[in-house]
């Protein structure tokens, strides 16, 4: 019999969500510890689940004399979305402002380019120039490739960047369920919006390759 799999980060934080949802209360941390197993996510997992829906603006803290109190409404899920639709309107709208401005630049840079010997001389030598700094660039990265720090540095980026972009598929997944609990309605307009934002049936969690089996590149 094949073992039981356990919840993931982001079921975790859907059953802690729905905690605060269902009761609409204030709680000590003590106390979601003891009513996180009720849902299935054992209470020595519960700090750390609670401060990353606190990290998200997806849960509320704040201290009370010498207790700390931890509450969500749906509301606020709702408008941290609100929020969020808010600014990538923005950044649309920046984008496309910037966009109208290049072609114009673009546009502009052309006058006075018109095709001459003097010209495709000048390029011709740039072309020289680009070749050999491209040349002299691949032969430095041989050195570095043998630099055991550049090496672990790279190592720890590559964690980092798995570790954002996983927490970011939780904030995804977290947000796509609040959506399908609180607006079955709209399932077909929701959906519709995550295959124009690029949430196809494929998108998962990425896993991490074995850095360790990597080793220490030789001096």
């Amino acid at each position: 019999m094949s073992k039981k799999r356990g919840l993931s980060l982001e079921e975790k934080r859907e059953k802690m969500l729905q905690i605060f949802y269902d009761s609409q209360d204030f709680f000590l941390l003590k106390e979601l510890e003891k009513m996180g197993p009720k849902k299935g996510v054992i209470s020595q997992s519960v700090k750390d689940v609670i401060q990353s829906l606190v990290d998200d603006d997806l849960v509320l803290k704040d201290k009370i004399g010498s207790s700390i109190y931890f509450w969500s409404l749906p509301s606020t899920a709702g408008n941290q979305l609100r929020n969020v639709s808010r600014k990538l309107e923005s950044d649309l709208h920046a984008s496309k402002k910037r966009y109208a401005e290049l072609v114009e630049q673009c546009d502009a840079l052309k006058k006075g380019r018109e095709e001459s010997d003097e010209r495709e001389e000048v390029l011709n030598e740039l072309k020289s120039v680009e070749l050999k700094h491209n040349e002299l660039k691949e032969e430095l990265a041989q050195y570095a490739d043998n630099d055991p720090a550049a090496f672990e540095t790279m190592k720890k980026a590559i964690e980092v960047s798995y570790s954002a972009a996983n927490r970011w598929t939780d904030n995804v997944f977290t947000m796509r369920q609040w959506c399908a609990n609180n607006f079955p309605q709209a399932k077909e307009q929701l959906e519709h919006m995550y295959q124009e934002a690029g949430i196809t049936d494929d998108f998962d969690y990425i896993e991490l390759p074995n850095l360790a089996s990597l080793g220490t590149p030789d001096n």
